[in-house]
Order: C-alpha cells, then sequence, then structure tokens
C-alpha cells in the first residue's frame, strides 16, 4: 500500500464525500496539533475543490495541560471576544468546518478532574459557535481522525511509526477507501443502505425503545412523532449541500422526548472528557432526568457535566449501531467518541438535534453540551412500542432484528 497516496484519497473523501467543500466557501479548520502534517493535504484538497480559504486553528491540548495548572478555573473556562469573532466572521459569510481530531489518551492522566473540566469547557464553548452555525445556517460540518503515534502505540500492540502506520491503514478501512474504490459511490450506496434501515425503523411508528443488557442496563426512552430515523437521501432539499458530518459512521440516529427517559443505563466503552478517560460508568433517569451518576472512577466530572445548565441531564440523541459493526469487530477500544460511538448503541445527553418547530422545541432537549457515551452490548435487546400499543423486537443480542 502507498501510505502517502492513501492518506491523500483520505484527505479528499473527508473534502469531498464529508464536507462537500463548495466552490468559493471558506473552510474552517480546528486541527489537533499533533496532526499537523496531515492538514496541508487535507487544505490542498479543499482548494482543489474550489474553496475560497481555508483557515486552520491548531488545537494545542499539551499547552492547555500546563495552563490549567497555573491559571485560574475561571480563566480556563472563559472564551475571548476575539475568539468568538474569529470565528463567527467567517461563519456569517459562509464558511463549513471541519475537526480533524488526534488522540493522546495518556496526556490528561494526572490532571485533575477539575483541570479536566475547565479544559473541556473551554474547547466545547468554542465548539459550539460552529455548532450553533450547523443548525441556524445549515453549513456542513465534519469530524474526522488523524492518526498519531501516541494514539496508536496506546491501541495497537505495536510502537512508534510501524504502530502508526497501522493505525492509518485501519482507519482507511472503517471509512469504506480502498486503493482502488470510488470513494463518492461507495458512500452514495452506504447511504442509501442506511436511510432504508431509518426507514424500516421509523414505519413502525415507535413511541419508546426498552433497552435492557446482562450489565444491568434496563431503561426506557420515550419518542416523539418527530422522532425519525431515517433520512431521505434521494431527495435533499434543493437548497441543501449533502454531506456527512461523520466519518466514519455507523449508526441511525435521533431526538428522543426530553422528559420520558426511566431507569438506568451502563456504558459499554469508556468516555474521554477533556482529554481524561472515564470508564465504568452510568446514570439513573427519572422522567428524563439524570438522577443519579454511577461510577468508580470520573464521577465529579460526570457530575460537573450534567450541571453545566439545567438540560445538561437529559437526553439529546437516541442512537442505534449493531454490535457486530465493522468498528466493533475489530476488536478495539480508539478512546475517541467519533469511532467508538460508531461500534455501539449510543445516547448523548444535552442538545438535541435540529427542533424545526415550536411543538419540537417543547419536547426537544437543548443544552450547551452534547455528549455521546456508548451502551451497546453483544447481548443488549431493544423492544420498541408502536402508537397502537404493540411490543415489536428492534435489536436481539446486540444486533437488528427487523
Amino acid at each position: 500500500m502507498d501510505l502517502t497516496k492513501m492518506k491523500r484519497k483520505y484527505a479528499y473523501t473527508l473534502a469531498r464525500v464529508g464536507l462537500n467543500v463548495q466552490k468559493g466557501q471558506t473552510v474552517l479548520v480546528e486541527a489537533a496539533i499533533e496532526g499537523w502534517q496531515f492538514v496541508s493535504t487535507f487544505a490542498e484538497e479543499c482548494y482543489k475543490l474550489g474553496a475560497g480559504n481555508v483557515v486552520v486553528h491548531y488545537l494545542d491540548l499539551p499547552n492547555m495541560k500546563v495552563a490549567a495548572q497555573y491559571r485560574s478555573d475561571e480563566d480556563m473556562r472563559r472564551v475571548e471576544d476575539w475568539e468568538y469573532a474569529m470565528h463567527q466572521g467567517y461563519l456569517d459569510e459562509g464558511a463549513c468546518y471541519v475537526r480533524l481530531e488526534g488522540v493522546n489518551p495518556k496526556l490528561m492522566e494526572e490532571v485533575s478532574e477539575k483541570n479536566s473540566n475547565a479544559i473541556f469547557a473551554h474547547v466545547d464553548t468554542v465548539r459550539n459557535i460552529m455548532r450553533k452555525a450547523s443548525r441556524e445556517k445549515h453549513c456542513q460540518w465534519l469530524i474526522a481522525m488523524i492518526p498519531t503515534v501516541e494514539w496508536a502505540e496506546y491501541i495497537l500492540d505495536k510502537t512508534g511509526k510501524e504502530a502508526e502506520e497501522e493505525l492509518w491503514k485501519l482507519l482507511f478501512k472503517l471509512c469504506y477507501i480502498d486503493e482502488d474504490n470510488d470513494v463518492i459511490k461507495t458512500w452514495e450506496e452506504k447511504d442509501r443502505k442506511t436511510a432504508r434501515r431509518g426507514q424500516s425503523v421509523d414505519d413502525l411508528k415507535l413511541t419508546k425503545l426498552h433497552y435492557t443488557a446482562s450489565n444491568g442496563t434496563d431503561l426506557t426512552v420515550g419518542l416523539t412523532p418527530w422522532s425519525k430515523f431515517g433520512r431521505d437521501v434521494a431527495a435533499p432539499e434543493e437548497s441543501s449541500v449533502v454531506f456527512h458530518a461523520n466519518i466514519p459512521t455507523e449508526e441511525i440516529c435521533t431526538t428522543p422526548s426530553k422528559f420520558e427517559t426511566n431507569g438506568v443505563v451502563y456504558a459499554s466503552r469508556p468516555l474521554v472528557l477533556g482529554g481524561k478517560k472515564i470508564d465504568k460508568f452510568g446514570f439513573r433517569f427519572e422522567k428524563g432526568k439524570v438522577v443519579e451518576v454511577i461510577a468508580e472512577e470520573g464521577k465529579e466530572m460526570l457530575e460537573a457535566l450534567i450541571a453545566t445548565d439545567e438540560n445538561a441531564g437529559y437526553l439529546g440523541e437516541v442512537a442505534l449501531v449493531e454490535y457486530h459493526s465493522p468498528i466493533s469487530m475489530s476488536g478495539l477500544t480508539y478512546y475517541t467518541t467519533l469511532i467508538d460511538e460508531n461500534a455501539s448503541c449510543h445516547l448523548a445527553l444535552g442538545r438535541g438535534l435540529n427542533a424545526a418547530s415550536e411543538e419540537q422545541k417543547a419536547v426537544f432537549n437543548d443544552s450547551t453540551i452534547h455528549v455521546d457515551f456508548m451502551i451497546g452490548t453483544a447481548d443488549m435487546n431493544i423492544t420498541g412500542t408502536t402508537e397502537d400499543g404493540k411490543e415489536v423486537e428492534i435489536f436481539r443480542n446486540g444486533d437488528f432484528a427487523i
């Protein structure tokens, strides 16, 4: 495999299939500083598609780690006026944006939960500038990964350059990129299959989902008449630009009813917040809201998370992913939500997906946060209840039963 050539094909996939950069459009890039070598390749692919400007801002978590030990909590959390202005100006002119994440799971190991919370709060607030634009201005956005040596060594039984190259090859596979395929056609066919699966769930007219698993999960999540898993990829709105917000992705997802989640759910994979790993945790819900955080580690961070604002403890997303999906079958935990959430059914605390009407706004959650956590297991069963009270098996032993 010509790794240099494949990295460029990956960059093209992100620019064309992911963002679908338009002629003259500005591309805002947030990139992990460890991945700087790939960023110029990605920028070039954007320019080849006609981008008017590619504006890169590097996320320097190693520096933020040092700063958090010496600056006050308030200072670390604060987003300066120039940071808002820098991003908002481009977004007002029609920019799209991409987050190119790199992972170093060991970076924050010795950092206190308080400092990690402050780092997460600052980074997430800056990202909310772009998220707001995606909702209100309907601009394209994308989250994707850049393999790093630190990340590769953490999850693979290899070291150095050999580990990094192996992770690149694995990422290509997870993103449906090989040396010979037409990535546009590959992803169009993948979209059609995903849309059909989503429509099959929507056709059932479900009012709730009941999750059970041997790890103790026993959770009921209410759905609304607007909670649609499917989308019409064959006939998008004329004014919209077709894009993929996550690469890779295996999910179908929707926004649940804000006040109708009850029971207990346990995470099946670790969650990384502010660069810090949280494992072996769960939540107890009553009338939609988290009333108890269950955690062997990271409890302070999770409690701070759901206290971010008055709605942070409610659900904003429910996503269905088969346990025997390609990412899960790779046998790895990736310690990044983008990939791990596509190996497992997951839920998200905080902000729901777009609410188009006042009726939807009344039952869809809104919050300054949106944090996914993974719950799918090999023995997870999900039973749906239809509008006429009929129970339908949706998942059996981790995979779709319909």
